[in-house]
């Protein structure tokens, strides 16, 4: 009798023997073949020897495989949102900056014969600041693939020569901001408004890092719906490019083969790692390829020494960030909706002729500056008590220079009853509220710009709305009304300082008409009281007229 030791031993010779013989487990479906050395092996040595016998993968040839199968879907993911967008689409657009990405769709919209039919627009912009091998690279590009591209630069400027004699040579190192408005975002949304763009391409990759980790395939437009954006090599990596570039044996930017992962301006641009010793030549990398292809590696070489305004390190060029698509289809502080009014070229010219103050925006629609402060610049103008204009400056430079001193955008300016021109300091986004506005043309014309309860508000950092016959302050603690005739009655019930001089402390004022100027009249006082004395003690208790039980209105 086989003792149970005997009989698992035959059950597990069994099993290895089917296991070689393909009986129990179906081949893979895929086309690699698998070799066992045990199938080469004469009949005997498989009987004699089955549990020595092991599969012999081909690890190299699996993990090939695997990454072709890989590449395929992406690039029928790829040309499947190129289609949609350019069959479905008129004047379809692919700005073109000549990295790796972008040499990939190049050659995914040739191949689909998008390029030679003109049924994209290839764009590039030229910043006076590339590479000298890039612009020599769109000419290759263009002979290879059958096109023309639309080049855009700076307003203005034919050339480098006339560009560093417009804006000067340094505008990069004096202005970051400045230099990418003029130079990137200005000539790029030209471009779109030019080419009428209906639909982007373009190369974003949510292995490009933080900022970008969360894009899809397509975008919506910002304003009115709509396919805005097309984004075909969304869901690629740094290596899947180089893999498809080199399965294709495309053009790519000579750059590559000389330690450059990713190639921008020539000033901020730099090898990774800085002594070259990664590159990608004849369609291989040579060197450790993980210092590129690891996650948001690619643009480790972009924007070097380069700081926004706020200290942050700069990751973008202001292309791409929100808003920037804003003008596609929109002016900012738009006619017939706006209590900003246009100002046309004569008027400008006449303006200060005109014998009143006026409060001049120079702006530049496409300027994200210029969109971050619109909310804010409405709301004064629809309070202020002079008048409040906007001159787009992008479109003639030389005579908002003149007659605005506006070097950049935005440049807001007091164009004061005696023709003066006095320019705010607004340089920084956190200056640029209703109050600063306020400020600035009471400072220069001793005009109260805004009605008295609305400076009290601002001053006390709360909100205000007006409208029809009443003023409303808005509360979160507490309701403050002030009744018919009894405007000079109102006790401070709040507190030591009373609801006008405690932050914490919010409030509503509520006058019908009879009693709205009778109002603001009293509280004038209060007002100067607040803007003269910087040192005002908001959360402190206060003596003299300030103190619980006193009129509000009878500061002095």
């Amino acid at each position: 009798m086989m003792s149970v030791r005997t009989l698992v031993f035959i059950a597990l010779a069994a099993s290895a023997s089917c296991f070689n013989l393909g009986g129990i487990i179906a081949p893979p479906r895929t086309n690699l073949k698998l070799r066992a050395a045990s199938f080469a092996a004469p009949r005997a040595a498989r009987t004699s020897n089955v549990l020595g016998a092991k599969m012999a993968f081909d690890m190299e040839a699996l993990i090939q495989q695997t990454k072709d199968d890989r590449l395929k879907h992406l690039e029928e993911q790829a040309m499947y949102a190129l289609k949609v967008s350019v069959e479905n689409n008129d004047n379809v657009v692919f700005p073109n900056a000549c990295i790796a990405g972008d040499c990939v769709i190049t050659h995914l919209l040739d191949r689909l014969d998008y390029l030679k039919t003109g049924k994209v627009k290839i764009m590039v912009v030229d910043t006076f600041h590339l590479f000298p091998e890039t612009m020599d690279f769109v000419r290759d590009l263009e002979k290879h693939y059958g096109f023309k591209a639309e080049v855009f630069q700076a307003e203005g400027c034919a050339d480098k020569a006339e560009y560093d004699k417009k804006y000067g040579a340094d505008l990069w190192k004096i202005d970051i901001e400045e230099y990418d408005r003029v130079c990137k975002v200005e000539p790029f949304q030209r471009g779109l408004k030019t080419l009428k763009t209906q639909v982007m391409m373009n190369g974003r990759r949510r292995d490009h890092g933080v900022e970008r980790a969360y894009i899809d395939l397509f975008e919506n437009a910002p304003i009115g719906g709509g396919l805005a954006k097309v984004n075909p090599l969304a869901y690629w990596t740094f290596e899947d490019c180089f893999d498809y570039i080199a399965k294709y044996k495309i053009p790519i930017h000579p750059l590559h083969a000389d330690g450059y992962p990713s190639i921008g301006d020539a000033k901020d641009t730099v090898k990774v790692p800085a002594d070259g010793s990664v590159k990608f030549v004849n369609y291989k990398f040579e060197g450790d390829k993980a210092q590129w292809l690891d996650y948001a590696a690619e643009r480790k070489g972009r924007f070097v020494g380069l700081q926004n305004k706020d200290g942050s390190t700069k990751t973008e060029c202001g292309i791409h960030v929100a808003g920037a698509e804003k003008t596609w289809d929109r002016d900012l502080w738009e006619d017939g909706k706006s209590k900003v009014k246009n100002l046309s070229k004569a008027e400008a010219e006449k303006l200060s002729k005109s014998g009143k103050d006026t409060l001049v925006v120079t702006y530049a629609p496409w300027c994200q500056f210029c969109q971050g402060m619109e909310e804010e610049m409405e709301k004064f103008a629809a309070e202020s008590k002079i008048d409040v204009v906007k001159y787009r400056g992008d479109e003639d430079r030389e005579f908002v220079q003149t007659a605005f001193k506006a070097e950049g955008f935005p440049t807001i300016t007091l164009v004061d009853k005696d023709g003066k021109v006095i320019k705010g300091d607004f340089d920084e986004p956190e200056k640029r509220t209703v109050s600063a506005f306020a400020k600035f043309v009471k400072d220069n014309t001793g005009v109260a710009a805004l009605s008295t309860a609305r400076l009290c508000c601002e001053a006390a950092g709360l909100s205000a709305e007006a409208g029809g016959a009443a003023m409303l302050i808005e509360c979160s603690e507490k309701r403050w009304v002030i009744p018919d005739g009894a405007v000079g009655a109102v006790q401070c019930d709040a507190g030591p300082g009373g609801p006008l001089y405690r932050r914490t402390k919010a409030f509503t004022w509520q006058l019908d008409s009879v009693h709205v100027a009778e109002m603001l009249e009293s509280m004038r006082q209060l007002l100067v009281h607040i803007e003269d004395d910087a040192t005002a003690p908001w959360d402190s208790e206060m003596e003299g007229p300030w103190s619980r039980g006193q009129n509000v209105g009878q500061g002095s």
